[in-house]
């Protein structure tokens, strides 16, 4: 294995999460097709080095997720300035918990959820160049 290709999420309404990940967090579409015969939508965002895979369904069952469910954890985003993508969020009323510090890698961390409580996570890594 080489690298993670795709992260796919089930949004319960197709049209918010699709303004979420696209307009609030700013992932570029690739392609976004319906999918008549599943009633689905289907949208391929690019994530830098991955690509999310966000797809509606008709009454998709919810998923725990606190206290803390069995299975993905969150997914994380890696960015270069912590505090300016916190501060872009809130100004589009995304609510950012306060950062922490990884007492691993001493690297500051926040999370939010996306419109269906999914936890994302923001983790500040060194810029390139």
């Amino acid at each position: 294995m080489r690298a993670i290709h795709h992260i796919a999420i089930i949004g319960s309404d197709y049209q918010r999460s699709r303004a979420f990940y696209h307009e609030t967090l700013g992932l570029p579409i690739i392609r976004e097709i319906f999918r008549e015969e599943r009633a689905s939508w289907k949208c391929d965002l690019d994530a830098g080095n991955a690509q999310i895979e966000l797809f509606s369904f008709p009454k998709p069952p919810p998923r725990p997720s606190r206290p803390e469910a069995c299975g993905l954890r969150h997914l994380s985003f890696a960015v270069a300035d912590l505090d300016a993508e916190v501060t872009r969020l809130e100004v589009r009323g995304v609510a950012c918990e306060p950062i922490r510090i990884d007492p691993y890698t001493d690297k500051r961390f926040t999370f939010f959820t996306d419109p269906d409580g999914l936890p994302l996570e923001l983790y500040e890594v060194d810029p390139v160049g």
